[in-house]
């Protein structure tokens, strides 16, 4: 495993959850090398799928952007030294109307890494 602490950046997930994910990142570290990183995103998306049903995805590198959509509840962020792990429960953009696209797309401007709606 990597030396050092998990640090979340932005999670919203409830803290149960956030232990999950961190647990699982320092389990998939213990039995992948760093440079591994697709096969860890599996280990953790696949064990997060198990626990709270389907359509988890994660993403893991030392170097990456993201602008996703999901699911309230369903989002953490967090670095283990060089690597970054972005893991959230995805989801489609529900049918607005336009005040709702006004309202979300002001919402977009404050937050610009993350969209998320309720499932």
């Amino acid at each position: 495993m990597l030396e050092g602490k998990a640090v979340i950046g932005e999670t919203d997930m409830l803290q149960s959850m956030q232990e999950d994910a961190l647990q699982l990142a320092a389990k998939a570290l213990d039995f992948f090398d760093v440079t591994e990183a697709t096969d860890i995103a599996r280990v953790i998306k696949q064990e997060f799928d198990a626990m709270y049903g389907g359509g988890w995805q994660c993403i893991v590198g030392t170097d990456f952007g993201s602008f996703v959509t999901h699911c309230y509840g369903s989002f953490i962020h967090f670095s283990i030294g060089s690597l970054s792990i972005l893991l959230f429960r995805g989801a489609a953009a529900p049918e607005i109307d336009n005040f709702s696209t006004l309202e979300s797309k002001s919402r977009m401007k404050e937050n610009r890494s993350r969209v998320f709606v309720h499932c």
